[in-house]
């Protein structure tokens, strides 16, 4: 996650991105496309129940074993948190809350949506 790879469609550019000092902030995924091995399906926020459950669970009972503790280099791992730069999150679809992900969800399946409803 030191490198940010940016397309720039109106530039017709490709940009590279590693210098020190770049500020990158952490943001939880959403799953692209159905991932058979992990369950889960497209537009599902990537930190699952069960990430979130071993978490507490090594909180509770750390393991002996430094390297079998997941933590946040796991959920890294795992896919559940990425790291952008303010070059990418120019061309990133963020989220502030997950009911604006469902609201993005909704519009994406062609519904109208009534923000006075919320």
């Amino acid at each position: 996650y030191e490198v940010s790879l940016i397309r720039e469609i109106r530039d017709q550019e490709f940009k590279i991105f590693s210098d020190a000092g770049r500020v990158m902030r952490p943001v939880f995924t959403v799953q692209q496309k159905n991932d058979p091995e992990t369950g889960l399906e497209k537009g599902q926020l990537g930190l699952t129940k069960d990430l979130v459950n071993k978490l507490a669970q090594e909180q509770a009972d750390p393991p002996d074993d430094p390297e079998m503790k997941m933590g946040w280099e796991g959920l890294i791992k795992a896919g559940a948190i990425e790291y952008l730069d303010a070059e990418e999150e120019e061309t990133s679809m963020i989220c502030m809350t997950p009911e604006d992900l469902e609201l993005y969800r909704l519009q994406k399946a062609g519904l109208s949506v009534d923000d006075d409803l919320g």
